[in-house]
Formats: structure tokens, sequence, C-alpha cells
């Protein structure tokens, strides 16, 4: 699904060079989830900034599911962005003065589907996310939790092949984080890969695979013991 090799980010002024990246190498398959984790300035952020097509890298190759992104133009990187990509922030970014149904509505005109079809997938992303019936209140009647939930729903509707998650659960209380890690967690049992920067180890472990990054670069791959989904498949088969 995102395949980066010996790739480089430099940010240039006119009196100094910072290497946010160096060397970096990454391989995420379809379907995994994997969390980023990493001290402040380690890197994370310009990694998960070029993995959505938001930066250019300096050096190396970067191919996202198939497709080699180097010297792209914004054009056709937006289009690859808008195909396969779906991102959730740490601050929810929502519209206060639009409901939820027309929160989810916005990133899918810009796609250009037709009423009909957004309707359809609002409606089904909403409902993954267990507000369906929720759809014409407004942010300001949520708790957090529920406003990061609209957030993924946002994300869902447009079918990404790659949801980036940039500290999701940054801004709730442990019981809120949980359950929005649970909501990623089936999520990516239904086949979606999962990319998630975060500073909560509790939340890191859950994952398949921890990524760590220092000074630009992976010091280690770390695979979870288990995550709650395959605990649940478990359970089932037995």
């Amino acid at each position: 699904m995102l395949r980066m090799t010996n790739l480089s980010k430099v940010y240039r002024t006119h009196m100094i060079e910072t290497h946010a990246l160096r060397g970096f190498g990454i391989h995420v398959a379809r379907g995994e989830f994997v969390t980023v984790t990493g001290p402040s300035g380690s890197g994370k952020t310009s990694f998960l900034n070029i993995a959505g097509l938001l930066e250019e890298f300096t050096d190396g190759e970067y191919v996202l599911d198939g497709v080699n992104v180097k010297g792209m133009d914004d054009n056709a990187r937006s289009r690859l962005r808008n195909e396969k990509l779906g991102f959730i922030f740490q601050g929810f970014n929502l519209i206060p003065d639009l409901s939820l149904f027309d929160n989810v509505d916005v990133p899918l005109r810009y796609r250009g589907f037709n009423a009909a079809e957004r309707k359809e997938r609002i409606e089904d992303a909403l409902s993954k996310v267990g507000l369906a019936s929720r759809m014409k209140h407004y942010p300001a009647e949520l708790s957090g939790g529920q406003q990061q939930r609209v957030a993924i729903a946002r994300a869902l509707a447009g079918s990404p092949k790659l949801l980036l998650a940039d500290e999701p659960t940054g801004n709730l209380d442990t019981q809120m984080a949980r359950g929005v890690m649970e909501l990623l967690e089936e999520i990516n049992a239904q086949g979606t890969t999962i990319l998630m920067v975060t500073h909560d180890p509790e939340l890191a472990v859950r994952a398949q695979r921890n990524v760590h990054i220092i000074d630009g670069q992976v010091s280690d791959l770390v695979r979870a013991p288990s995550t709650l989904a395959g605990a649940k498949a478990s359970g089932q088969a037995a």
C-alpha cells in the first residue's frame, strides 16, 4: 500500500539546512494498522505530510498503492490524494455552523459525487461510527469523542484505501480515546489500511505494528502481540 525507500526531506533557508528525514524507509502492507511514535522533532510530522501528499520529498522514492509519486505536479497529487487517502486530525476540524450530515458532505462535494451518492455515503459513514441518529445535530451538541467520530465518518465517506490519523485521540480523555481506538480497529478489520501517529504508548502497542522514528530515521519496527480485532476474532474462532 505504501512504500518509501531511502527517502529524505530537507528544509532549506538562506542560512541553514534542516534534515527532517534521511535514508528513511518503510513498507506498510495493504490492510495493516501501523502506529508511528517518536519524540517531538523526530520527523513524524514530515513523514505523515509526505505520506499524505501534502509535502514533497527531497530525494528517494515513494510508491502509494502502486503509483510512484515522485515528480508529480500539484494537480496529479491532488487527484491521487482524493482517490486514495483519508485524513483524521487531532483537532476534529469540523465546521461549527454545519450539521454533522453537512460536515461529512463537504469533501464529497469537492469530489464531484452526485446528491444521491453523497447521501448514501454520508448515512453509511455516520452509521459506521454510531451517529446515524444525530446527523442533523451540530458539533457543539456533541462530546469530544463524538466529534472525533464525525471526523472519522468524514474520512470514511470517501472510501479511502489508506487512512492517515495524526494524534486522533490527543484531545480526548482516556475513556474517549479508547473508544476511538476501538472504532479504528473495527474499521481496520473491515479492510482499511491505517497509519496513525500517537504519543500514547497504550494505544501504540494495540496496533499490528509500531514504527518508531528518531532523528529522521526508522529506529525499530516492533510487532505488537495482538490487536483488539485479532483478539475478538480468536474468541469467535474458539
